[in-house]
């Protein structure tokens, strides 16, 4: 098991409000990023704030992210601070009184000021990363990206400096009072599903699904990743 390693504390990143669900260990930190898909860029354009949803890749204490080269917002992130948010959904706990429905989730959220990446060599490796993240095995599956669809694409590199991260997990927390309500109270477990694999219409005759994408799909088919108990929510919980 590796040691635990503490993530730095700053005024931002110091929860106000239920400090008892923070987790410290930078661990929970890279298991949040390593299992969502989908993260939040939130960043300041011509005065406005604008939060983007996009794709990503985590590398050690790097956050890779990608997106149109053309895209003011990824051009604006480069000239001041960034947040970035990650939200996994665990569950809907529903309890005796409407006050303490909430959700079980694991969330992280990371300041910084990220930096376009340049080199040739660390802008492949990142859209790797990526890439590999999203479908792992595909990088080496498919075309490698052309020149022009790499001059197309920007790439972002954001450390890990400056990070929270946050866990629910349990039963409802209803007031002692209400626990003799006849009054169903518990947890609908809730998790990323993947379907039976729809292939291109376009695709020539004969071409099989590819080992990678059955593993992908055999690993979350039938709501494989609703969390157990004892999952990951639960191991984080502190």
């Amino acid at each position: 098991m590796d040691a635990f390693r503490a993530l730095p504390a700053t005024a931002r990143t110091t929860l106000g409000r239920h400090r008892e669900r923070a987790v410290t260990d930078q661990s929970a930190l890279h298991a949040v990023l390593d299992e969502a898909l989908v993260c939040h860029l939130g960043v300041i354009v011509d005065g406005c704030p604008v939060v983007l949803p996009t794709g990503y890749g985590r590398e050690g204490d790097i956050l890779y992210l990608h997106g149109s080269a053309a895209n003011r917002s990824l051009a604006a992130a480069v000239q001041g601070e960034v947040c970035v948010t990650v939200t996994l959904l665990d569950g809907l706990v529903c309890a005796r009184s409407v006050f303490h429905n909430s959700m079980n989730y694991r969330s992280a959220v990371i300041f910084g000021r990220p930096r376009l990446v340049t080199g040739e060599a660390e802008r492949l490796a990142a859209l790797r990363v990526i890439s590999e993240h999203l479908i792992p095995g595909c990088w080496e599956y498919a075309r490698q990206p052309s020149r022009k669809a790499l001059a197309a694409t920007a790439v972002l590199a954001l450390a890990l400096d400056e990070a929270s991260v946050k866990v629910r997990a349990g039963g409802p927390s209803d007031e002692e009072e209400d626990h003799a309500l006849a009054t169903w109270a518990g947890v609908l477990p809730v998790g990323m599903a993947i379907g039976r694999a729809e292939p291109d219409p376009l695709l020539p005759p004969g071409v099989p699904l590819p080992p990678h994408v059955a593993a992908l799909q055999a690993r979350w088919s039938g709501g494989g990743g609703v969390p157990e108990p004892g999952g990951p929510a639960s191991r984080l919980e502190r």
